[in-house]
């Protein structure tokens, strides 16, 4: 179980996402409830795949029960927020300003608490969750938020690594799945 039976379930033809995910793994310059919280955010807001539960059930091994429920935590406010937002700025950039200033009157204080875990650990979830969702705005936020707690570029890479490799992998499975 866990990230040896995912890289198993990979198919030949995803060979590069099998070594990439052994490699997330092997170097990161992340902290194990870093690395790990961040591959549980990222499962979490991925496609349905037996590679959820398999990265699930392993990082539960590698972090707390604080830091293993702020990473789902992250991916469900990010999973709201990433919407909100991305659409806020998708019709800004169309030039519809009229709700620049309006509240998102959404309820976020998961956001403020970190979900119990370490603010930079959460903010660098809540930033691999946002580039799968691919908002820019909460990328820009969370990164900031990173600088800000002295990440350093190479930590924040990483967790845009973890975003994409994850993200793949989850895929790749998920399309597998459906195909079978």
């Amino acid at each position: 179980m866990g990230l040896e039976a995912v890289k198993d379930m990979l198919p030949d033809y995803a060979r590069d996402l099998k070594l990439n995910l052994g490699g997330l793994v092997n170097t990161s310059p992340l902290s194990e409830q870093q690395l790990w919280g961040a591959i549980v955010a990222v499962a979490a807001a991925s496609a349905p795949s037996p590679a959820v539960a398999h990265l699930d059930e392993e990082a539960k091994q590698h972090l707390s029960a604080e830091a293993y429920s702020a990473a789902h935590a992250a991916a469900a406010i990010m999973a709201m927020n990433n919407v909100y937002y991305r659409a806020k700025h998708l019709l800004s950039d169309m030039g519809v300003t009229s709700y620049d200033n309006v509240p998102p009157r959404l309820r976020m204080q998961v956001i403020g608490a970190h979900g119990g875990a370490p603010k930079e650990d959460f903010e660098l979830w809540c930033l691999a969750v946002s580039a799968v969702n691919a908002c820019g705005s909460c990328l820009v936020s969370h990164e900031q938020e990173l600088r800000k707690a002295g990440m350093s570029t190479e930590q924040i890479h990483e967790g845009l690594r973890v975003a994409s490799v994850v993200k793949a992998v989850c895929a790749t499975l998920s399309a597998e799945m459906a195909l079978a």
